[in-house]
């Protein structure tokens, strides 16, 4: 992996060190308004979107740093899209057509948080927003999906919205979900460039959903 790829040049103020601190920063500010809103909701689901996100904050703030970041402006804007879109939702009431699939969108919030913690904890301080390599990881879940996070994440979000539908809502993830997809291939692309990484691509074959991508 070449520095040319992953760090700036050193004359420059803006370095991976100061990027990693204000991505750091935003995702604070994001999960704040978060807690403001779902604190006044009145759908009684509200402490399952705070669980999710309040794990996406301890991570990032928990983090390894590194050097061997991205420094496009394109790949930053898409982590903090996929992050912050789903920071966003509205918690409406749930509809009363809704009512009976409760069990349905619960089980797989669920599941999803399973996934997803599994992952993170498989990480530990590696796990990051922007793309970044601070470490290769091929072991517990990377087994079944090489972006375990992100699988759990869908299945989360596909519950919430069942629990909270709304257009906003719907948009909302949809944004979140285009950014991810993208923010996912920037991923691979800039991991790609370790021989390690290369290498599990090779044995774990699925991105997110196995069968399917």
């Amino acid at each position: 992996m070449t520095a040319t790829t992953t760090a700036a040049a050193p004359s420059t103020w803006l370095t991976a060190r100061r990027l990693d601190r204000a991505e750091q920063l935003l995702i604070v500010l994001f999960w704040s308004a978060l807690v403001y809103r779902v604190w006044q909701s009145p759908n009684p689901f509200w402490p399952v979107v705070l669980f999710t996100e309040t794990s996406v904050l301890l991570f990032v703030l928990l983090r390894r740093p590194t050097d061997a970041i991205s420094m496009r402006f394109g790949d930053w804007l898409l982590a903090i899209t996929a992050t912050a879109a789903p920071m966003l939702i509205v918690p409406v009431q749930i509809p009363t057509a809704m009512v009976p699939l409760e069990s349905i969108a619960l089980g797989l919030v669920a599941t999803g948080n399973v996934v997803q913690l599994g992952g993170k904890m498989f990480l530990r301080r590696s796990f990051g927003v922007a793309p970044a390599n601070r470490g290769i990881k091929t072991g517990g879940m990377y087994r079944f999906v090489r972006h375990p996070i992100y699988a759990g994440y869908l299945m989360i979000h596909l519950g919430l919205l069942m629990m909270m539908p709304s257009l906003t809502n719907f948009l909302l993830y949809a944004i979140g979900w285009w950014a991810q997809i993208l923010r996912l291939l920037a991923e691979e692309n800039l991991l790609g460039q370790d021989p390690e990484y290369r290498a599990f691509m090779t044995k774990t074959r699925w991105r997110l959903v196995p069968g399917v991508f």
